[in-house]
């Protein structure tokens, strides 16, 4: 059940995406009522030049369902 892919700059130290894995697990089965076991999270590093093009244009900016935008744009 819920497969969450995180999407971030690189730089993040094995043990941060390790608990930020954690933190997020915990968040989802909480609100979405399922077993911690029952999720996974995946950590992609995208370099901040192909940020734009490999998430904002694809991934962002065209999805009007976002449920939390980010405060940011990329024109």
């Amino acid at each position: 059940m819920p497969h969450v892919v995180i999407k971030c700059f690189p730089g993040r130290s094995e043990d941060q995406k390790i608990r930020c894995a954690e933190e997020v697990t915990k968040a989802i089965s909480e609100t979405m009522g399922c077993d911690a076991s029952s999720v996974s999270v995946d950590i992609k590093e995208i370099a901040k030049e192909d940020w734009k093009e490999k998430v904002w244009d694809k991934e962002i900016e065209p999805l009007d369902a976002l449920y939390k935008k980010p405060g940011y744009t990329c024109d």
